[in-house]
């Protein structure tokens, strides 16, 4: 989604160009430029990325290095420089926002480069748009789980849209703040397995 050299996997709400920079093998978000939205789409998914929160050491709460990656462009998943919280809530790094605190902090320290890996499963829907199953992930933040196969309780705030059955975009957050993002990509999984066992 993207390897660092440019920024054609992602674009502007409206489809526009995407109004973040480049530089270095990251990008980074230009305040007042808006979210970038990836041109791939996905339902089930693995997905993998890096960030590094700037170092705002009289900033606090919220305004430490903020940011967001919403999967589907609904679920936001928080980026915050949440270093040396030793409760973490649904606020802080690695938090389903407003909705799921992580089991631990795994922050790293602040210019440091920190990961993402998640296992997304979409929610499943029936014909008229009826939510059968809720959305669920399990999120390792610098290979810690801090979510174990957790249930999302619907969109997030300030999602895209809430139409859970369709598939969505990976949505990157401009809350204001310099936060650099690298090495995105995201492989996609079956919906299920077989249910037949046909040994050879």
């Amino acid at each position: 989604m993207f390897d660092g050299q440019d920024l054609r996997g992602f674009a502007g709400r409206g489809g526009e160009p995407a109004g973040w920079r480049v530089e270095e093998g990251a990008m980074q978000v230009v305040a007042g430029t808006g979210d970038v939205f990836s041109v791939a789409r996905f339902e089930d998914a693995l997905i993998h990325l890096e960030f590094q929160c700037p170092d705002m050491p009289h900033a606090t709460g919220q305004a430490r290095g903020n940011s967001g990656m919403f999967l589907q462009g609904r679920y936001e998943i928080q980026v915050l420089d949440s270093h040396g919280i030793v409760v973490p809530g649904t606020g802080d790094c690695g938090a389903v926002y407003d909705q799921l605190a992580p089991l631990s902090n795994a922050c790293r320290p602040a210019l440091a480069w920190q990961s993402y890996d998640i296992v997304f499963r979409a929610a499943r829907t029936a014909s008229g748009g009826e939510v059968v199953e809720p959305a669920r992930l399990t999120l390792l933040h610098n290979g810690v789980v801090i979510h174990k196969n957790v249930t999302l309780r619907g969109p997030t705030q300030g999602a895209t849209d809430e139409d859970v059955g369709a598939p969505g975009p990976l949505r990157l957050q401009d809350h204001g703040d310099p936060v650099r993002y690298r090495n995105i990509w995201l492989v996609r999984l079956a919906p299920s397995g077989s249910d037949r066992y046909e040994p050879g």
